[in-house]
Formats: C-alpha cells, structure tokens, sequence
C-alpha cells in the first residue's frame, strides 16, 4: 500500500457508499439514518493502477465532550492525523451547512493533504451544492456519486500525483532487505573489497532503527535522551505514545533515523480502536527499520509479549538488539544480569548470541554501549560468506555429524551458498530435503552462527534438490531396442504377462 486515505465529513454524506465502491466488497454497513459508522474501518482499496488503504471514518459532530459522539469525533480526528491524504466529503443536495465550514477548518489546520468531494452530485438536484462547495476554500471540488461510480476517473486523477509522491518517499525510507548476491560476491565474500561490515550512513540514507516494547518501558524518554530535548512527550501513564513517529538526527556522529512505536500489549488486551491502529502503526515501522530495538522494562523483563515483539523482527529478518531500560533502579546490578542473559539464551533460541545491554533513559547510561551494539547488529547482518569457505565448512559438519538416513538413504548435502544478504540467506543443494528434520537444519544454522561470528541476527537456511533437472526423470523407453525387434519381443515398456506353466502329468 502507497498511502492511506481517510474519508472524512459529516454523517450520511455517503463515506461508506465510498468505501464499499473503492474496496469492491460490502464491508461497511450503508442505511439512510445518520451515524451507522461509529467506528474506524480500514480496507485494500483499488482504483485503476492505484493500491492504497482507505479509512472509512464515523461522521464528524460538533461534539468535543466525552458523549459517544464526542468519542467518535476524537476517533475521526486521530485518523486525520494519521492519514495521508483525507476526503472531505459534502452531500450536494444538501448543500454546504455550517458544520461543513467548521470541519474545513478543522482539516485546513491538521490534514496533510485535503481533497474536496461532492458526493450525491449527479443530475440537477446537486447543482447547487456543487458550487456551493468552492466557497470552502479547500481548492476545486470533485463532482462524485458513490452510489452509481460517477466521478471515478476525476478522483483517480487527483490522488495519481500524490500517490508518486507516496511511492517516492516510501522508497527512500524503504531499507534494503534480501539483497541478492552477484556470482562475484557469492565467490569472494567478504575478501578483495567486497562487503560485509555496515554500509557507509549519509543523512539522506540514514541507519534506520525501530524502538519497540511493551507501553511505558520508556522508548519515548530513550528517544529524547538522545536528541538532547523532550520532542516526545512522555510520563508515568502507559500508552501515551499512539503515532509511530521517525526523528532524523546524528548519533555521535552516525546519521540515524529512529522510529518511536506505540507500546504493543497482548491482542485480547487491544480493545480500543486507537491502540489498534497505533499497533499497526508499530508494526509498519519494524518492516522499516534495519535494526529493531526490543526495550525492556527491568522489573518485567521477558513477558510473553516481549517474546512475541522480539520474534516477530526475526520473522521480518531485521537486526535485533534486547535493550533492558531502567537500569538505574536495579539494586543487585550483577545477580540480575546474569540471571537477564540466561533468560534470553533460554527464551529466544532464534536470536542466540544477539546482544543484550542494559540502559538508562533517564540518566543516559550506556547509551554508547547500545550504540556500539546496533552498529555491530547492523555489520553482521549485512555479512556475506565465500562460497569456497561455505563448502569447506559444510564437509566439517557433515563429518562431524552425518545427515540423516530414512528408510535407509543417506541424504548427501553436496554444496552450499550464500545467495542473498540482509539477513543472510543460504541455499544447500541435497538429495531428497523434504525428508531433512528441523534438528539437523538447527545444527546447521547454529555452527554458521558460532564459526562465522553471526551471533543474533536471523540467518535463512533452504534446502534444494537438483533431481528437477535431471531431463531423464520420470522417463521410460518408449520404442523397442533394435535387438528386442530383431529377436520379436515385445516393446520394452509393454506390461509383461505372467507365462502359465504346462498342467503336470
């Protein structure tokens, strides 16, 4: 998804009839009372070439108390906030009303791109309200119909440009993940000038870093800790945190972008709608980041969702660090790590070896150790391997520990390489890998993670087979021999018949 639109305006404008239309389906509930929609509701839109997310919003009221509809109006608000284009939709039969020109106001000040949209426009009765709409001074309004698709083509022309615009700055901060490796690189590895340590970082291309956790582990104070003023704006309340907001700024001389998530609980735990989203808007920022930072509350640390944070970035084969925060109020500082360390090697198997350091948000202890750790987090996970000393490698483990036989058939792992970086991805050619166990697979990445200095980053392992390419497979002879024709026997693939014996006498 490019972008997201939000359609927002006041209710029975037809937002819902929109959204049905855009995402193809049925999704929202559509009737001619006001105030169907209540709540946020997000679907895969699609129009002509354009793919983006469309929030169907509740109807904006003048309501700013703690009635439903006051609730409701927060709830459109905060997806003003969070979208990236919004349209402002007016019912044309209607006409503009007062709450229309205090709703423009609304998003001439929050949203960062307002399209205006006349809905229920179509024939002469919506004449006047179409016109009526230019006094808003939210630019040239779009004459649509949801209900018959009139329009269609106008609102594709206005978001087409906004929508390059998306997929540029979307690339830019796309990072680079599953980097194909050429046959050069795959045979030099890291020799003779080819990579494997960190790339070089400029403020256009920054070190892209996630911070995530459970709410109030303290990732908004860590951020202002190192900008070196309170830009987020933290206390003792959990969940204050609800955009997932990037900062650009150079850490002791290293240009990094650093993403400030939402704290993410237990799914049964998310009822709020708002959480929702801010969860799925932490999500978004793992799959944008290079490292992922896993902050720790010291008195909590390794709570079941902890785990789940942490093993989610290893399923989206980032870089992780564990940070533990609040290491200022730990009394036995030495039982304690040590006891953390055991917890770690015990609990998250699939990031042996990934660096665990203890920090302070608020005082700023050892935010250089956790500096040093990301950097090097980041360099092993760019590590590349020659091919040679990959193969040299898998003959010494294959000695050490022969694969396994079923059925009797020894599976022969016959060479390995390095196919692709961040994370590192290697592919074994072997004999019949659908029979190779989880076991030997976990020995295999295990011994890469201790012999090549891979520790904690998710490394990739698959198994191919090469018998596909064999032309010969699943072939039989379809002519006779020339020496079975000479002889008169019958054709080579012919069933064969079980010769009767003569009775006995």
């Amino acid at each position: 998804m490019s972008f997201s639109l939000a359609l927002v305006g006041r209710p029975n404008v037809g937002k819902s009839t929109l959204f049905n239309r855009l995402v193809g389906r049925r999704l929202a509930l559509v009737d001619d009372q006001p105030g169907v929609t209540r709540d946020l509701r997000e679907g895969e839109a699609k129009l002509g070439d354009l793919r983006f997310t469309v929030i169907d919003t509740a109807g904006l009221e003048e309501a700013t108390d703690e009635s439903l509809q006051g609730r409701m109006r927060k709830l459109t608000e905060r997806a003003v906030d969070m979208a990236d284009v919004c349209l402002f939709m007016v019912d044309g039969r209607a006409g503009v009303l007062p709450a229309d020109e205090v709703f423009a106001e609304i998003l001439r000040k929050r949203a960062k791109h307002v399209i205006l949209a006349v809905n229920k426009a179509e024939g002469q009765a919506g004449e006047s309200g179409f016109l009526e709409a230019y006094g808003l001074g939210i630019g040239e309004p779009l004459r649509l119909s949801a209900e018959h698709g009139e329009g269609m083509p106008d609102l594709y022309e206005a978001l087409k440009p906004l929508a390059e615009v998306f997929d540029l700055r979307s690339a830019e901060e796309q990072p680079e993940v599953d980097v194909e490796l050429t046959e050069e690189e795959q045979e030099l590895g890291e020799g003779e000038d080819i990579g494997g340590a960190s790339r070089d970082f400029t403020l256009d291309k920054p070190l892209q870093i996630a911070v995530v956790g459970r709410p109030n582990a303290g990732k908004s104070t860590l951020i202002n800790k190192l900008l070196g003023e309170d830009r987020l704006l933290t206390g003792p309340e959990a969940g204050i945190t609800r955009d997932s907001i990037s900062v650009t700024m150079t850490w002791n001389g290293t240009p990094v972008r650093v993403f400030d998530t939402a704290g993410m609980r237990k799914k049964a735990k998310v009822q709020e709608k708002l959480e929702k989203l801010s969860v799925a808007d932490g999500l978004r920022a793992v799959k944008f980041a290079e490292v992922v930072v896993v902050l720790l509350d010291v008195s909590i640390p390794f709570e079941q969702q902890d785990l789940r944070i942490a093993d989610l970035a290893e399923r989206e084969g980032r870089a992780v660090v564990i940070a533990v925060n609040k290491w200022d109020e730990e009394k036995d500082k030495s039982n304690k790590a040590k006891e953390l360390r055991e917890e770690f090697a015990r609990l998250l198997p699939q990031l042996r070896g990934a660096q665990l350091v203890t920090v302070s948000a608020m005082t700023g202890k050892n935010l250089d150790k956790l500096q040093e750790a990301i950097l090097n987090a980041h360099a092993i996970w760019n590590r590349r391997v020659s091919t040679s000393r990959l193969n040299s490698w898998l003959g010494a483990m294959t000695q050490a520990h022969p694969p396994p036989a079923p059925g009797g058939r020894r599976i022969k792992l016959r060479y390995m390489t390095q196919v692709k970086a961040r994370p590192p991805q290697f592919v074994v050619m072997c004999s019949h890998p659908d029979e190779l166990n989880d076991s030997y697979k976990r020995y295999l990445i295990n011994g890469l993670r201790e012999d090549f200095d891979m520790p904690g980053t998710p490394i990739r392992l698959f198994f191919r087979s090469q018998a596909d390419k064999n032309p010969y497979k699943n072939k039989t002879k379809s002519t006779p021999s020339r020496l079975r024709k000479h002889l008169g026997k019958d054709r080579a693939d012919a069933p064969k018949v079980k010769k009767q014996r003569p009775p006995k006498r």
